[in-house]
């Protein structure tokens, strides 16, 4: 089990970018079917016939932005006493199951849900189906079960918070720049908080997000949907319907207006490291239509060795060892725009600092060409492309733009907005998010040194 952070500080992954109006006349992106089954649950198929094996993933839309207050890090315990077992299934069975049939199998937590998956040979299918719609309704939990993993959730949060400094740090600024947001609380929970979940609590957030019409089952792979969709009313189908969708409810929509900074010093941290975020349009809140500009933008100004960051700050001008900008659009609420840089031996990180504030405005200010923009494009094509060749990574992709409310056609027409992202657009965008707006500002350093 893991943790599937918004937070691009502590995964400074650069994603491919989203897009919401659906148009007619253009190839589907993922080419994927769907079908609705009478209890509200919905299901994907992603066709790719390279291998007679299959991604099965089950999504709930409900994460750690849904835990009831004082209950933080829930939809997370949960994640991991999904494993303990059913009454048909008892604890360790479906580790067993899985492993026999020559699968594996995880789950991961992020603010805004919660997926469970398998990676299993097409006829194994059935069994895997069998196992996750079983424990989507007949989950048993013992006190002992609880108290148990309860220490493990625990020693999870020392070792991916307490004992790695850039968490520390992600987790403390996280929690000064969006305040009483709750993506401001970690996905893992407050340590304070965690000590104290109960049985009860696992029970009530069970109760409240797994059920079919909160779940999408995306299953990638060698299958059609015509073959899949017995399957899935033999097993999913079967199960009732707990009700209408669960919403999120959050809490303080709007940005805080004010800068933030953050510095934190650790004897363990090797090199300084300096972060700054932006609030940002996600596919769901603020100007959407400025989406697919600002994937553009990402990709110019940090998208690997040919970018503006990294040619300007560790080629032409050696200030960093390190550098890039990420883009996080796909939430439930709003997104976020960071850049990073990891300074040369030797730079102070004020420096560091400064020079990357005068890189990205000279980028602002006339930096971005229409040949800029092109060349972005083809490279985010191109990743999309190895992106479809992995049943696994078109699974999760396809999964958490469908769980954090995309729809399928505004997905499968994604290229054709990216194509129709002009320079001027990109050049609007980056400075509405980036000149002279509020930021976050995260800054590591060694023990022994300050700015």
């Amino acid at each position: 089990m893991n943790i599937s952070p918004r937070n691009v500080i502590a995964n400074l992954i650069l994603g491919l970018a989203l897009w919401l109006a659906p148009a007619s006349g253009h190839a589907a992106v993922y080419g994927a079917e769907s079908f609705m089954l009478e209890n509200g649950m919905q299901v994907v198929v992603i066709p790719n016939h390279r291998a007679p094996v299959v991604t099965h993933m089950v999504w709930y839309r409900g994460g750690a932005i849904d835990e009831p207050p004082g209950k933080s890090g829930i939809a997370h315990f949960l994640e991991h006493l999904m494993f303990k077992g059913t009454p048909k299934n008892p604890e360790g069975a479906i580790n067993r199951i899985v492993a026999t049939n020559g699968g594996d199998q995880n789950a991961f937590t992020s603010h805004d849900y919660t997926a469970y998956y398998q990676n299993i040979a097409v006829d194994r299918l059935p069994i895997m189906m069998a196992l996750e719609a079983d424990r989507m309704k007949n989950l048993i939990l013992s006190e002992e079960d609880v108290t148990t993993e309860r220490e493990v959730i625990i020693e999870e949060r020392r070792m991916r918070v307490s004992n790695r400094p850039e968490s520390v740090l992600s987790e403390r600024l996280d929690a000064a720049w969006w305040m009483t947001h709750r993506y401001g609380i970690p996905v893992l929970g407050w340590a304070e908080e965690m000590a104290n979940l109960q049985r009860a609590d696992a029970l009530a957030f069970y109760k409240r997000f797994y059920s079919p019409e909160n779940a999408i089952l995306v299953v990638a792979g060698d299958i059609t949907a015509a073959q899949l969709k017995p399957l899935a009313e033999k097993t999913y189908g079967k199960l009732k319907r707990g009700g209408d969708p669960a919403k999120h409810e959050l809490v303080a929509p709007l940005p805080p207006p004010a800068s933030v900074r953050v510095t934190y010093t650790d004897p363990r941290v090797r090199q300084p490291r300096w972060y700054r975020q932006f609030v940002a349009p996600s596919v769901n809140a603020g100007d959407t239509d400025e989406v697919p500009a600002l994937a553009v933008f990402a990709e110019i100004l940090g998208g690997g060795s040919t970018s503006k960051l990294y040619r300007g700050l560790v080629i032409d001008q050696p200030v960093g060892a390190g550098v890039g900008a990420s883009y996080d659009s796909m939430a439930v609420s709003y997104g976020t725009f960071t850049l990073w840089i990891v300074p040369n031996p030797g730079v102070a990180i004020e420096d560091a600092e400064a020079a990357m504030e005068k890189k990205i405005a000279a980028v602002l200010d006339g930096g971005i060409t229409d040949d800029d923009v092109a060349a972005a494009k083809q490279r985010m094509r191109t990743s999309l492309v190895y992106l479809k060749d992995s049943p696994f990574g078109a699974a999760q992709r396809v999964g958490a733009m469908l769980a954090t409310g995309m729809t399928l056609e505004q997905i499968e027409s994604s290229d054709e907005r990216i194509a129709a992202v002009t320079a001027d657009q990109v050049r609007a965008a980056a400075k509405k998010v980036l000149a002279n707006a509020p930021s976050a500002t995260g800054i590591l350093l060694p023990e022994g040194v300050t700015q």
